[in-house]
């Protein structure tokens, strides 16, 4: 391992039986801004996604297509990789569930609980949806004993299972959220959690029987059961980390020594409707096998149509890569982060988008434009020796802001910060006024106005590059730099000589449709 700072930043992992759509992709765009981000400021970073492969939604799915659990598993996969890459998602491992290295993992990891005592046999008797891949006690149901989460009917079954010890580690959930008050964020999710915990915590099944359901991890102590799927998926988090070696003896695995590897997770970012399963299943089991807990979750808000959660089942999804056909990738990335405060729920209009897509397009778009026009007309493209430093404490203060807002999260300060800094700059343009100067027998006062906004432009790039990597490509390239540079070089970068040269529109005007 370097020894610079490290960060390990995962997503979920998406369930494989569906398309796409706005709320994946704001998800898994957060997470590559941040690790984007944590990149520029100097960190080795590991940045996970994947696909969630097992369940009965998967059997009962590719038995409705006419096709083998597996080969819906590959075309879904396939669907989520083609789409990250399309939208510039920069992740260093994309995981499926149904990897042989991953199925092994947890093996082990539900091994080493029942060889801890921590798992133990019963018969559950209640009321399952299929939807969730969740049991419900009659209380929870809701009319016409439909699940209480989506409002599909359920099913009632009574069969033999495997229950992990989840209740015995309740004080110690408790304890550990009180004594870490930033493990979950943000403060609302937190108090969930803990409200969550003040009711008595019931033990999890982890199991289920292959007479109702063969499509997934078949149990290392007994092959008539296999992983209840939640299971199965939080591993994934654990199999990327190269922390558990299960091809070694037990005392070899890795379970008692994580030093080596990418674990324990310094983020994982989820949605809030899948909270209590990081915040309470997959911590209380980490204990459970003697593992260091994640150092942090970040539950973020829904996309909301209306005053209605953006959702397939609704019919009223937003397809990020129509979007992206008709504005580019680095408008939807930009739209997305600087329109949701993270951690709260935003409202997805066509209007918002455009007015979001014309910051862009009039702000950063209009002084990069204007900028290098000058530098190619004034000084025939070539940035002059001046001192430049015009701007100097608005560059230093907006990075000191931005990475204050991004230890936080709040990307969209971080982000406005940066835009606010491209409006200072085209203020001082309106200010210098470099036409009127250009007039003038003394080249000094131009020199210094085009070689502080040529500076400003660097910056630019560096702040710009987590949200909207392809576009700052290309002004670095104008730039005449050899790629877009990190935020201590952007600090340091001596812009005297770079050969700049003019291009189409960043950000072109685009008919709304």
């Amino acid at each position: 391992m370097s020894q610079r700072r490290r960060r390990y930043l995962t997503t979920p992992i998406y369930y494989a039986s569906g398309e796409p759509h706005l709320g994946h992709a704001y998800t898994t765009i957060l997470a590559d801004v941040l690790a984007r981000f944590d990149r520029q400021n100097g960190a080795d970073v590991f940045f996970l996604t994947g696909t969630d492969e097992h369940g009965q939604k998967i059997q009962e799915e590719a038995a409705r297509r006419g096709v083998e659990p597996i080969e819906l598993c590959d075309e879904m996969a396939e669907r989520f990789d083609a789409a990250w890459r399309t939208l510039y998602i920069s992740h260093d491992r994309f995981i499926r569930t149904t990897e042989a290295e991953h199925e092994a993992v947890v093996q082990a990891f539900l091994q080493r609980l029942w060889d801890r005592g921590e798992i133990y046999e019963d018969t559950y008797s209640g009321w399952y949806c299929i939807h969730e891949e969740r049991y419900w006690t009659e209380k929870d149901l809701g009319p016409g004993q439909s699940c209480p989460d989506c409002g599909r009917p359920t099913r009632h079954v009574e069969e033999k299972n495997y229950f992990f010890r989840m209740s015995a580690y309740q004080d110690a959930l408790v304890r550990h959220i009180e004594a870490n008050p930033e493990w979950i964020v943000p403060d609302i999710r937190r108090n969930e959690i803990l409200g969550f915990l003040q009711k008595p915590l019931t033990d999890l099944s982890i199991s289920r029987p292959k007479s109702r359901l063969r499509w997934g991890v078949t149990l290392p102590f007994d092959e008539d059961h296999v992983s209840y799927v939640w299971v199965d998926a939080l591993i994934n988090y654990l199999t990327a980390s190269g922390a558990i070696h299960p091809d070694r003896p037990p005392e070899e695995q890795g379970f008692d020594d994580v030093s080596e590897s990418w674990w324990p997770a310094d983020l994982h970012l989820i949605g809030k409707d899948i909270l209590t399963t990081h915040a309470v299943y997959w911590p209380t089991l980490l204990m459970g096998v003697g593992l260091p807990l994640p150092r942090q979750i970040l539950a973020h808000g829904w996309w909301v149509v209306g005053d209605t959660k953006m959702s397939k089942s609704l019919g009223n999804v937003v397809d990020p890569l129509m979007l992206r056909e008709q504005f580019g990738t680095d408008a939807v990335r930009w739209y997305l982060m600087r329109e949701m405060p993270t951690g709260s729920d935003a409202s997805y209009t066509p209007e918002r988008f455009v007015a979001r897509y014309d910051e862009l397009a009039n702000v950063l778009g209009n002084l990069a434009s204007r900028v290098i026009a000058m530098i190619s007309k004034y000084r025939d493209g070539v940035v002059p020796e001046a001192p430049g430093s015009g701007l100097d404490e608005a560059v230093s203060a907006t990075f000191s802001t931005a990475r204050e807002a991004m230890e936080r999260h709040r990307v969209h300060d971080a982000l406005g910060a940066a835009m606010d800094l491209a409006r200072t700059a085209n203020g001082y343009v309106e200010e210098r006024q470099p036409w009127t100067q250009a007039k003038s027998q003394d080249p000094g006062p131009l020199d210094e106005t085009l070689a502080t906004l040529a500076r400003v432009l660097v910056a630019l790039c560096a702040l710009f590059q987590p949200v909207a990597p392809a576009k700052m490509a290309n002004l670095a390239e104008r730039l005449g730099l050899a790629g877009v540079p990190t935020f201590e070089e952007a600090l340091t970068v001596v812009t005297p000589g770079l050969q700049v040269r003019k291009g189409d529109p960043l950000f072109p005007k685009v008919q709304a449709t």
